[in-house]
Formats: structure tokens, C-alpha cells, sequence
């Protein structure tokens, strides 16, 4: 057998499969391996005459280590968890060696893999990187976020770039392509080191934060424009495919679109009406409000993204709600007032929830001394991945013009789309009030907004009643800014310095 492939996968579930044949369309070969035989023969049988020229399937994992050039590159295309272990130990036992490097694509938390590297050191390079853009994204270009070791990204970073998504440098939109007859795209790559080993999942859990809160967002705008405006899914859909053609471009709202026009053949109504309202979740969401939640970031918009597929899921009691507690009369709005005010809402509540991700990030790089290049991270999120809009290049503009923003609303171009956005986006919450209707994470957004505007806060309030019941000391606005006050405000014997 050859014994110099460039690289080797495991696992040839829909992912696995896509990436081996995407690196291999890409001139690269491919040991193919899976545990089940049925797989291996179908991945090479499938797929020829690419098979035949680049890629092959292995039998077991010593046959694996022997096919491949040193130092052996093996990505692993398994369920986050055990398994990973199970199949590194198994190499180990194969004949890995010290130098050779290991990658995990799936979908594990952030901090198992900063322990997995610890535990492996010596006896492999343990790498990671993550993956957006699902099934069709591993086959025809992802989005990628590797992280670990920077000499074995060296060795990765030929093929990586080659396989992930490109992007028109002149306009930042992605070349597209989703056929294997189309020509290979040609542009600036959506694959780039993110730093030590957990940063690139963690910077995929922010965007999967960011995904939900999307997600969320514009179901609020449709239901707006449904209820409240009493428009049809299909009338809905045409204005998503136009808003697709603007600002607001992106892939969720292309794909929001194209949904909302399709009919359900058995009853004639649209699909998205016969579905149940009752969103699912892997637990990203949940991990990114968590990691807000221990490093003190207000990411308001995105935890009540995480709630509101929560309360979705409490279908037996909303629908008890729905009968017994009273709402207002809804009365339908004349649409053409609100579809430029809606897109306006939609848009800048946007801007809050990525600027909530981006701040997540920098905390996190402060936490766990990393150096994350924002720029970067928003070029590598234009295409590939769920979040790719062409807005993600204004972020990324906005990180070249300041490198040490501090937060993405405070960007020129932002700051002034907020300023001009602004009513429309309170007359469509005030709207949404009175009639009824909620929109958890759009008012979230403007919460964090006009939080962020408040020089001085209600927060005085908080830490005097925490000091007047628990003796939790605060500090003076006229004075030093690290010494701490106390007041006994039961009897009024006088303030004095609690510490400094």
C-alpha cells in the first residue's frame, strides 16, 4: 500500500464522508476509515472516479498509521464525548507517535479539549477545530476554527484552506458552490488559526450563541408581520428573499424565505404552520449563556434566545395560557408603514447580539490569556458557516479600523445605523407590546442598547440596599474609585472607609 497520503479521517458519518471527499476533490488523498464496513465501501463505490485517483479505505487503524506521510495527520469525525478517547487511545495502540497530530472536528466543549491536550502531551499533538456549515458545508466549503498547536497548524493550514469556503476579496460575499460539476471557487479562505488549543470551539460556541439569537430574531419579525400585519407566509417569504438582496443578507434570511413559500402537500397549508412550535437545541446556546453568565457579560439578547426555545418547548401549558390569561385586542396594522421599520429592528437588533458575542470573546481572551484576531473571526464567519452574511464584513472593517474597540456598537458605522435605526426599532417593539406579542430577544437587544447609553445607571440603588442588608460596602462616585465605603444605615452612626 502507499504509504505517503496526506491525511487520514475517521468516522464516515455525513460530515466524515463530506470532508475526506472535499479534500480529496481538492487534489489531496484520503485514507478513508470507519468502523463499519458498510460505510468504507460505500464512500469508495459512491464516488468514483475522485475515489479511484485520491482517496481509499482502510480496514483498521494499523493499516491507517502505516498509509499515511509523517507526521501523520488523522482528522476525527466522531460524536463529542468518550468516543474521542476511546479512538486516541486506540491510535495510541496503532503506532502513533509523539510527533504526529490528531484533530478533533466534532462538536465537543471547549474545556474538554483543553484537557485533552494536557493529557496527551508527549504522545501526540491533540488539535482541534471546529466546524460550521453543516452537511453540505463540509462537502463544498465550511467555515473552520482551528486551534492548538501553532506548528501543527502549519502543517494543516495547506489543506484547511483549500477545503473551507471562499470569498470574493473585492465584494466580501461567498462564492458559492453546491455542486460537484461546478468549478472549484477561488478566494480569500474561511479557515484561520484562532489560537491554543479550546479557542477555536470557543469561538464556535459564540457563533453558535449568535446563531440562536438570529434565529430567534427573525421568527419574531415573521410573526410580527403575520399577526400583527396579518400577511401570509408566502407574503412574508417574498419579503425576506428581498431583504436577502440588501442590508439584512445573509443565509438565514435566504433560507427563512424559501421556507416560508413552501405548502404542505397533505393539508395545502405552509409547511411552517404544520410544524410544532417547539424548537430543539444541541446545547451551544445554553454553553454560551453559561460562559456570559461566569465572565460577567451582559449577553442579554442571546441567553433569552436560549429561554425562549426553552418557554417553546412548554407546549401543554401555553396552550392552558392561551385560554385563561387575557391579552389585548389585536388589531391589524396597514403594512407598508412597517416593513422598512421592521427590517430596521431586525437589523440593529442584530448589531447587539453579535456585539454581545464579540465582547463574550474579548472577556474570554482576557480570562484565559489567549490573543484572538477579530478581524479574522469575522472573515472566516462570511461564508461557510450558519451566520455568514455579508454584514460580517462591516465587522470585520470595523476591527481594522480599531483594533481595540471595545465594543462593536461603538464602531462608527454601527453608532450611526443605531442612531438613524433607533425609533423604528421602539415603534416595532411598542407595537409588539401593546398588541401582546412577544419579542424576548429583540427587546433584549434594545435593553442592552440603552443600557450601554446610561452614563449612570440604576445600579447605585442595588449596591446601597446590599450594603444596607449585608454590609457589602460600595464605592463613592466623588471619591477614589478603589476604596470602599460602609454606612450604617440602621442607625445612622456615619459612613467610613470598610477597606481599601
Amino acid at each position: 500500500m502507499n504509504d505517503n497520503f496526506d491525511i487520514a479521517v475517521i468516522g464516515l458519518g455525513v460530515m466524515g464522508a463530506n470532508m475526506a471527499l472535499n479534500l480529496a476533490e481538492r487534489g489531496f488523498s484520503v485514507a478513508a476509515f470507519d468502523i463499519n464496513a458498510d460505510r468504507r465501501s460505500n464512500i469508495v463505490e459512491r464516488h468514483q472516479p475522485l475515489t479511484a485517483a485520491n482517496l481509499i479505505a482502510v480496514g483498521d487503524l494499523t493499516e491507517l498509521i502505516k498509509s499515511l506521510a509523517t507526521p501523520r495527520r488523522i482528522v476525527l469525525s466522531v460524536p463529542a464525548g468518550p468516543i474521542v478517547d476511546a479512538i486516541c487511545q486506540d491510535l495510541m495502540a496503532a503506532g502513533l507517535e509523539a510527533a504526529d497530530i490528531v484533530v478533533d472536528t466534532g462538536n465537543s466543549q471547549w474545556r474538554d479539549s483543553i484537557a485533552r491536550a494536557e493529557s496527551y502531551t508527549g504522545k501526540f499533538n491533540f488539535f482541534t477545530c471546529a466546524i460550521s456549515g453543516g452537511e453540505v458545508g463540509a462537502r463544498f466549503g465550511p467555515s473552520l476554527m482551528p486551534s492548538g498547536d501553532k506548528a501543527a497548524w502549519e502543517w494543516l493550514k495547506p489543506m484547511w484552506q483549500a477545503m473551507s469556503a471562499k470569498v470574493d476579496p473585492a465584494t466580501g460575499i461567498e462564492i458559492a458552490r453546491t455542486q460537484v460539476d461546478q468549478p472549484l471557487p477561488e478566494g480569500e479562505p474561511c479557515a484561520e488559526y484562532i489560537g491554543p488549543i479550546g479557542s477555536g470551539h470557543f469561538v464556535k460556541m459564540v457563533h453558535n450563541g449568535i446563531e440562536y439569537a438570529d434565529m430567534q430574531m427573525i421568527a419574531e419579525i415573521v410573526q410580527f408581520m403575520r399577526q400583527i400585519l396579518g400577511m401570509s407566509a408566502v407574503e412574508v417569504g417574498e419579503i425576506f428573499t428581498q431583504w436577502n438582496k440588501g442590508k439584512l443578507q445573509s443565509y438565514l434570511i435566504e433560507i427563512t424565505g424559501n421556507i416560508l413559500k413552501v405548502v404542505d402537500e397533505t393539508t395545502g397549508e405552509p409547511m411552517v404552520d404544520v410544524i410544532m412550535d417547539q424548537a430543539g437545541q444541541k446545547g451551544t446556546g445554553n454553553w454560551t449563556a453559561r460562559e456570559a453568565l461566569e465572565l460577567g457579560v451582559p449577553a442579554n439578547a442571546i441567553a433569552e434566545s436560549v429561554f425562549a426555545r426553552c418557554l417553546s418547548t412548554q407546549k401543554a401549558i401555553r396552550q392552558i395560557g392561551a385560554v385563561k390569561l387575557s391579552g389585548p385586542t389585536i388589531s391589524l396594522e396597514e403594512r407598508s408603514h412597517w416593513i422598512e421599520k421592521l427590517a430596521d429592528a431586525l437589523y440593529c437588533s442584530k448589531i447587539c447580539s453579535y456585539a454581545q458575542g464579540f465582547e463574550l470573546m474579548s472577556a474570554a481572551e482576557k480570562e484565559h490569556n489567549w490573543t484572538l484576531d477579530y478581524v479574522a473571526i469575522a472573515k472566516i464567519w462570511r461564508a461557510g458557516c450558519v451566520i455568514r452574511a455579508h454584514f460580517l464584513d462591516d465587522i470585520a472593517k470595523a476591527y481594522q479600523a480599531e483594533p481595540e474597540l471595545l465594543n462593536l456598537m461603538l464602531a462608527e458605522r454601527f453608532t450611526n445605523t443605531l442612531a438613524d435605526s433607533q425609533m423604528a426599532w421602539r415603534e416595532v417593539l411598542a407595537k409588539a407590546i401593546m398588541q401582546g406579542m412577544p419579542m424576548p430577544s429583540i427587546s433584549a437587544a434594545m435593553s442592552y442598547y440603552d443600557c450601554y447609553r446610561e452614563a449612570d445607571s440604576s445600579a447605585s440603588l442595588i449596591q446601597a440596599m446590599r450594603d444596607y442588608f449585608g454590609g457589602h460596602t460600595y464605592r463613592r462616585k466623588d471619591q477614589d474609585a478603589e476604596t470602599s465605603y460602609h454606612l450604617d444605615w440602621h442607625f445612622g452612626s456615619g459612613e467610613h472607609i470598610a477597606n481599601h
